[in-house]
């Protein structure tokens, strides 16, 4: 995984792993068109943004940071199926300062529709988004979202910064090419046009707007007659000031101008040519593996200052659970005990609220955690509480999605056996319930076997029938991959018994991970691993899982003692803007591509035979193990080529 050549090695974040999908490309002076020197004075809207700033295209696999040097524009040609969201990025960095202010400038980005020769569109805002990709500990990560079809941003001298466009097909999108493109164009900033007039002019406007505000402050006590005509004055007064020159650019003879008309008849902008081939495969909309994830309901309770079983803490659950059932996910709620008790649940409400329907019937949940103990106090005592919601889930058609996840990791004896009690437990009265527990290790203090790996091997024999899901740490097998066989074969598929995979602090790099620093394709290739290990499921223990705070805007700090990124996913929107609606990470959305890649490689399968979906991973060489995967983007979009050539008939 050498990543020789890369020049940012002098000043990659101190954190694991931090490389490449894009960071060894050197300076390219001739990487856009350039109408020649510049001289004098810039006015940006007299010279070509192509003068002013380098664009260019990246791959969502390519970790673009503040150094990352230009390479010559291309247009944006992707695949995707219905039901899928494609992404790319577009970077931006100065070549000059033109603002009179801290910042190089200020660019204008617009992005219009996607059409078809048939006229069928992928309207802006609903199928495309426009997020801003913002370092985290220097690190590119955050996707903070930009105004719709139009926006603005701040480039800083000697930075690259990069937008992350994003696609999403509906399922019902008709097949076909569709093409749009994203305009760059150079701004003159607020700064700068108001250092246009001069003092008289400034102090002027000053005036007339004090003026309104005298007009309309004291109004208490007045007739209506008098502010219909205090109305009348301001709204006078306003529009004079709104038609004043300051605005000017604004406005025309017929009123505001369209900002995509406008730059449509412009040459000074740079447009990115983008190109959608929409072809005739639906993604399912149930995931065909299941990925649970966790999200900690204390961190929401004290960041967001809602008490636990109060309507603003539902409200505050509702909106993480369906935000993030868009990335493929099947989302639990959990909370710590001890010992790594962890009581976890995918549903607050109780098994006969209309919610609980609502939540489970979702066709895009895959799977879902029912609680061993009550999520609220209960007037039942505990036991006959969660015996009467299990009986009551028992009658429903999705029932085949729930699981029991009791305890986190055992390590000894005790853990094992308290595993084996509370399964025991649930069985009684619910003989078909599916337990899933998580380890990485036999009980410590009796093990099953001569070494630790074949203590490890024999959990199975152990905890049966206490479990059916046995989730195991991909940090085990190390870059052994035929130890899988030695697994599964403790298994008895025949009884239900399935074998999940979870990732946490390890493994550590080059493996596949999701922490802060790794590789576009090393986050991808956790599910690639997964499907090529032939596991049934994931597990991830946390998504918003940094340390406390009880303020939404406050700053995020990673866990200590866990690697930067581990169990966290996504952001409070608040840390970056005044929307309440979380921000996702770049390893939220490349997970989203890994399972994506997963149902790309299922329709393979369907048509070829599981052996020769191996083979098209290894000879495409996107994955061959935890050790050998793709740097590039490139082996990836040879494989998605070759499934949609060869199964699209």
């Amino acid at each position: 995984m050498d990543n020789s050549g890369n020049p940012q090695d002098t000043v990659v974040p101190p954190v694991e792993g931090v490389a490449g999908g894009g960071t060894a490309y050197g300076w390219n002076d001739n990487c856009s068109q350039s109408s020649g020197p510049l001289n004098g004075s810039i006015n940006p809207t007299e010279i070509p943004t192509a003068d002013l700033v380098h664009v260019w295209c990246m791959p969502s696999t390519a970790n673009v940071g503040p150094q990352e040097m230009p390479r010559p524009l291309e247009p944006i040609n992707l695949l995707a199926a219905r039901n899928e969201r494609e992404s790319v990025q577009i970077a931006l960095r100065p070549k000059v300062s033109w603002s009179s202010s801290s910042t190089a400038g200020v660019v204008q980005v617009q992005c219009s529709d996607l059409c078809s020769a048939s006229g069928d569109r992928l309207v802006v805002g609903q199928s495309l988004m426009l997020r801003r990709v913002v370092p985290i500990l220097g690190v590119p990560d955050a996707l903070v979202p930009l105004d719709l079809p139009v926006c603005q941003i701040s480039l800083l001298p000697g930075e690259t910064i990069a937008v992350w466009v994003s696609i999403d097909v509906p399922s019902a999108q008709p097949p076909g090419l569709y093409e749009g493109e994203v305009i760059i164009t150079s701004k003159a900033d607020a700064e700068s046009s108001s250092q246009c007039l001069d003092k008289g002019e400034k102090h002027r406007l000053f005036m007339e707007l004090r003026n309104c505000l005298d007009i309309v402050e004291p109004i208490e006590g007045k007739p209506l007659h008098e502010m219909v005509e205090r109305a009348k004055s301001t709204a006078t007064t306003l529009r004079r000031v709104i038609f004043s020159p300051l605005f000017s650019e604004f406005f025309s003879d017929n009123g505001p101008i369209d900002m995509m008309d406008e730059d449509a008849i412009s040459n000074l902008s740079v447009r990115v040519k983008l190109s959608l081939t929409v072809w005739d495969f639906t993604l399912p909309a149930t995931p065909s593996l299941p990925a649970v994830i966790g999200i900690s309901d204390t961190v929401i309770e004290d960041r967001f200052g809602v008490r636990h079983g109060s309507n603003e803490w539902y409200e505050a659950l509702d909106q993480h659970f369906k935000w993030l059932l868009q990335y493929r996910i099947s989302p639990f709620f959990c909370r710590w005990g001890e010992s790594m008790r962890v009581l976890t649940y995918t549903c607050p409400w109780p098994a006969d609220h209309p919610k609980s329907d609502e939540y489970f019937s979702d066709p895009r949940l895959a799977a879902y955690a029912v609680p061993y103990s009550p999520v609220l106090s209960s007037n039942d005592g505990a036991k006959d509480y969660v015996q009467k919601e299990i009986e009551l889930l028992r009658t429903k058609a999705h029932w085949k999605k729930a699981y029991f996840y009791l305890w986190d990791e055992p390590l000894n004896m005790e853990h094992y056996s308290s595993v084996r009690n509370m399964a025991s437990e649930l069985r009684a009265y619910a003989p078909d319930a599916r337990v899933l527990t998580t380890y990485y290790c036999g009980p410590s203090d009796a093990p099953l076997g001569p070494t630790p790996f074949e203590s490890f091997v024999k959990v199975p024999k152990f905890l049966r029938p206490h479990t059916q899901i046995y989730c195991t740490s991909e940090w085990v097998l190390g870059n052994r991959e035929d130890l899988v066989k030695d697994i599964v074969t403790e298994l008895q598929p025949e009884n239900g018994e399935e074998w999940w995979t979870y990732v946490c602090m390890g493994p550590s790099d080059p493996h596949p991970n999701w922490h802060l620093g790794m590789r576009g394709s090393q986050h991808r290739a956790v599910m690639w691993r997964v499907w090529k290990e032939g596991g049934t499921g994931f597990l991830y223990w946390g998504a918003n899982c940094y340390e406390k705070a009880t303020v939404p805007s406050a700053e995020i700090r990673f866990r200590r003692g866990l690697p930067p990124g581990d169990g966290v996913l996504f952001y409070p929107g608040e840390v970056f803007s005044s929307s309440r609606q979380p921000v996702a990470s770049l390893r939220l959305e490349r997970i989203l591509s890994g399972l994506q890649d997963i149902e790309y490689l299922n329709l393979y399968a369907s048509r070829y035979g599981r052996d020769e979906g191996l083979a098209l991973l290894e000879k495409t060489g996107t994955y061959l193990g935890p050790e050998r995967y793709t740097i590039e983007h490139l082996p990836i979009d040879v494989m998605r080529g070759e499934i949609f050539n060869t199964c699209r008939h």
